[in-house]
């Protein structure tokens, strides 16, 4: 265990990640920087508006990508944006909801959720839960139709997406189509050092989870909620009715072993919709591979519409 999993350690680095992420969203360009992920793939058009929803944990700013589409109320789908639960990357998921918005004839609304350390678990979770709620709720006024909605994330926003849907199960709705699970984190009750990638240097190190989880969970006792690690063997709640899902792990993933055991999970619980691994990809991998990425979101895009019926 590295020193990075002390909790009050991981929030101090995990403070630092942050600033340095608003520095670079501060430069006109340059990598990771919110310019060049409005630059890549300029065929599908940024139509923005923003938009606060209420929650009780905290306000959620979001933005709203809007499809060219004639549907007067066409669906709608939640974005949870990566980061290990505490970098607040919600602009690096612009490509993405740009050509969901585009190609899924969907709206999407990129969600600015609360991380930790500021807001460790269970904060987001339930605020995400309590955002989507929102959003079926409010279609109407909004310009989409809440019964047909979908949720996914990238890395630990398909971790939230994840949770968002259990606690849809739990509590009764509301009602979503796909959870759209892209490599993210299931299990961070096993500790960083016992996972396994398929190759030596991962892109996500044991270190790099440590501080996350530390830093978003500080309670170890705390890792094996269901809302945090529901690929660990402790979860035996019966899954049935969950919401239907699409898993998408890369073949080099620190995170692929977890992944695929959920994908299993669903699976007996009739919940799987389909399990796709990347090969030769890595974690995040769609943030620097074109090629890659396209396949993938093309896949995402297909069975949101297989799923929502839009056009």
């Amino acid at each position: 265990m590295s020193v990075l999993a002390r909790p009050v350690v991981a929030a101090i680095a995990a403070k630092s990640l942050q600033r340095l992420t608003r520095m670079a969203d501060r430069r006109p360009s340059g990598r990771g920087s919110a310019a060049a992920s409005h630059q890549r793939f300029p065929d599908f058009p940024r139509r923005i508006r923003e938009l606060t929803i209420p929650a009780t944990v905290a306000p959620a700013r979001a933005t709203v990508y809007l499809p060219a589409s004639e549907d007067p109320s066409p669906p709608v789908h939640v974005n949870f944006h990566g980061g290990g639960y505490v970098i607040p990357l919600t602009e690096m998921d612009d490509p993405l909801c740009r050509y969901l918005a585009a190609e899924a004839g969907v709206v999407v609304v990129n969600v600015d959720y609360v991380v930790a350390p500021q807001h460790p678990f269970p904060a987001p979770p339930r605020q995400a839960y309590e955002v989507v709620r929102w959003i079926a709720e409010h279609g109407a006024e909004q310009g989409w139709d809440g019964d047909r909605l979908t949720v996914g994330g990238q890395s630990a926003g398909g971790g939230l997406a994840a949770a968002v849907a259990r606690q849809a199960l739990e509590e009764g709705g509301p009602s979503i189509a796909l959870q759209v699970l892209h490599y993210p984190p299931l299990d961070l009750a096993t500790g960083a050092k016992d996972k396994h990638a398929a190759i030596a240097k991962p892109v996500l190190r044991p270190w790099m989870a440590d501080l996350f989880d530390a830093a978003y969970v500080p309670d170890p006792k705390l890792r094996t909620d269901r809302l945090v690690s529901p690929a660990h063997p402790s979860d035996t709640a019966d899954l049935k009715g969950m919401a239907p899902a699409l898993v998408v792990t890369a073949e080099y993933d620190l995170l692929k072993a977890e992944g695929v055991a959920y994908a299993a999970r669903l699976r007996a619980a009739g919940a799987l919709v389909e399990h796709v691994d990347v090969a030769g990809a890595d974690h995040g991998y769609d943030g620097t591979d074109d090629e890659r990425a396209l396949h993938t979101y093309a896949l995402i895009a297909r069975q949101m519409r297989d799923a929502v019926g839009s056009a």
